[in-house]
């Protein structure tokens, strides 16, 4: 987006003596993202339209569409409808929603963003909050909904994962080779802030596969084990929140620092009216939706087609086009030595994720009478440790270099063959897993 105001024939929703909330007090990590792939304004084109109500249209339609970067995947999203309609093969369908899902996920955030410039920075800061990871939570409801837990936690799990290894590595391993001359400082009192939630989230992990694997008998420590994540689930929200009053209110001049300097070069106006945001965030919503069940519904056929794990499918290829918008926003910060604004885009998506959709999720299963606890599995639970304390190790004096990103980028290959290498089918269930059921024998445990 230009940084220069331009005259904006598409804000339909006039603030009467009220003027809209400063940009800075709302910014985060996807509208940051956001911004970053955003494409130059040229709405100029539009206003040469006679009809008010035609050039309204194509001004949203020109901003929303066209404005990113990655408009050239839009037409992959009525390709995937027609491939599904046309039954051209769930492996088609599949890849082919996968990549639509990468526009429409940066789209969502640019809508936030709108919205947000209406709203001030609470509600901005909430909104950002609820659909910052939008595809990921409809991609994991939609997997609930046909029962597919183990899909729910792996692709939750593989976007902490993506976002603290394979982005913030590659941040880190560009930002440095192209900043060899100069120290990248960060601001560490944050990162240390985002590295406590994601131990926490980690404890609240492990406790419940260390209750499952316990001397108790089978079906008591099933029982326990998902009583426990569901308690753990209401205090990981409890926390999330009061993060978002930290970071929000009582201390948002923490999460301002190192980012001033961009707001001041990126002095933004809206670009499209408040009802306008409304109608195409519920419009992008609906189609992410519908590619979300897509996804869902071919991923063991693509699994057993490639003849590979849907561990691997969920953990490592969903979260790297989900993330693709993010990846290539941190790692541009960081080739301009803004490393506060990677580590807001890269870890902050890792702590919605970890603090406030997975326990969602759980709290969301429970309502609807799904067994869905917060054992991730051995394999997985130890990953995501290993992942939390390397990260937090490697942030916590401050400063980075290109060994560092390069380090978390081959922990993430690690991580990656290891899931290649196994081979759970999904049918089978997991080993250690125990299913409870919501029978009338087990009305209790749900």
């Amino acid at each position: 987006m230009s940084s220069q105001a331009v005259s904006n024939p598409s804000i339909d929703s006039k603030a009467t003596g009220k003027e809209i909330y400063e940009h800075k007090d709302i910014e985060s990590a996807h509208s940051h993202s956001s911004s970053s792939l955003r494409r130059a304004s040229q709405k100029q084109l539009c206003l040469i339209v006679r009809y008010k109500w035609l050039r309204l249209l194509l001004c949203n339609l020109y901003e929303v569409i066209l404005g990113t970067k990655l408009s050239f995947l839009f037409p992959l999203v009525p390709l995937a409808i027609l491939a599904n309609r046309l039954r051209l093969g769930n492996v088609w369908v599949f890849l082919i929603s996968l990549l639509g899902l990468a526009p429409l996920a940066e789209r969502l955030g640019f809508i936030t963003e709108q919205i947000a410039f209406y709203t001030g920075p609470t509600v901005g800061g909430l909104l950002n909050a609820t659909c910052g990871n939008a595809t990921e939570m409809l991609i994991a409801v939609f997997a609930l909904y046909h029962g597919k837990t183990n899909v729910v936690k792996y692709s939750l799990m593989g976007s902490v994962l993506s976002n603290l290894l394979l982005v913030l590595g590659t941040s880190l391993l560009c930002g440095g080779l192209a900043n060899m001359k100069k120290e990248q400082r960060f601001n560490k009192v944050v990162s240390g802030i985002n590295s406590s939630l994601l131990m926490m989230a980690s404890l609240c992990l492990m406790l419940p596969l260390a209750l499952q694997r316990s001397n108790m008998a089978y079906s008591e420590a099933a029982v326990s084990t998902l009583k426990l994540s569901r308690v753990s689930s209401i205090i990981m929200l409890v926390a999330y929140a009061a993060y978002l009053f930290f970071q929000l209110k009582t201390h948002r001049q923490l999460f301002e620092e190192g980012q001033e300097t961009e707001e001041e070069e990126n002095e933004e106006e809206p670009s499209i009216g408040l009802i306008s945001s409304i109608v195409w965030l519920c419009a992008l919503t609906v189609v992410i939706s519908l590619l979300s069940q897509y996804i869902v519904e071919t991923i063991e056929d693509v699994a057993e087609s490639w003849e590979i794990s849907v561990n691997f499918i969920s953990i490592i290829l969903l979260p790297i086009v989900g993330n693709a918008a993010e990846h290539a926003s941190a790692v541009l910060f960081a080739l301009k030595n803004k490393l506060d604004i990677s580590l807001a885009v890269a870890m902050g998506s890792a702590t919605q994720i970890a603090m406030f959709v997975i326990p969602f999720i759980t709290v969301l299963a429970w309502m609807m009478g799904k067994p869905m606890d917060l054992d991730f599995h051995i394999l997985e639970t130890v990953s995501l440790f290993a992942t939390v304390l390397i990260t937090a190790y490697i942030l916590q004096d401050g400063t980075s270099n290109y060994m560092k990103g390069l380090v978390l980028l081959l922990c993430y290959l690690v991580i990656a063959t290891c899931f290649l290498l196994l081979q759970t089918p999904l049918t089978k269930g997991h080993p250690h897993q125990t299913v409870v059921s919501c029978d009338s024998n087990n009305s209790h445990a749900c």
